[in-house]
């Protein structure tokens, strides 16, 4: 291990930190690029007439700006006052299950979305679900 430093060496440590500019932040520049393609969204408390609408307009504005990723957090119902009324549906009165259904049901939204799947456990796991968009060819 080298113990002194050259002069130059030090001459060159001082030029270094003595310039404005700034080395780029590898990480930061990587990480800043998948969250531009992903947007999350929070249904928690939405009632199901008011999720619907919303998940419609959110799927067709990310599609517009060129979002490719959809992390819809629904939740997974367990506090859900749908379980206590006889006359809903369990399945389909929650949003995790209903959301879903709805989008595929819907023709116009079907036609901007590649795939829809349970997201994975660092994004909600049985309480959330993907939706990957298609590219936008015409912006």
């Amino acid at each position: 291990m080298i113990t002194k430093i050259s002069k130059k060496d030090k001459k060159d440590w001082e030029d270094f930190l003595n310039k404005e500019e700034s080395l780029p932040d590898k990480d930061f520049s990587s990480s800043k690029k998948r969250l531009e393609g992903t947007k999350n969204f929070d249904f928690h408390g939405f009632s199901l007439d008011e999720a619907n609408k919303t998940i419609n307009k959110v799927i067709k504005d990310s599609f517009k700006n060129g979002i490719r990723k959809l992390v819809i957090v629904t939740g997974k119902g367990i506090h859900s006052d749908n379980l206590k009324n006889p006359y809903t549906s369990k399945d389909f009165g929650i949003l995790k299950y209903s959301m879903p259904e709805y989008i595929k049901n819907d023709p116009e939204l079907m036609k901007l979305i590649n795939e829809i799947k349970e997201a994975d456990v660092v994004d909600g796991g049985s309480g959330a679900f993907y939706i990957f968009l298609k590219k936008n060819l015409v912006k």
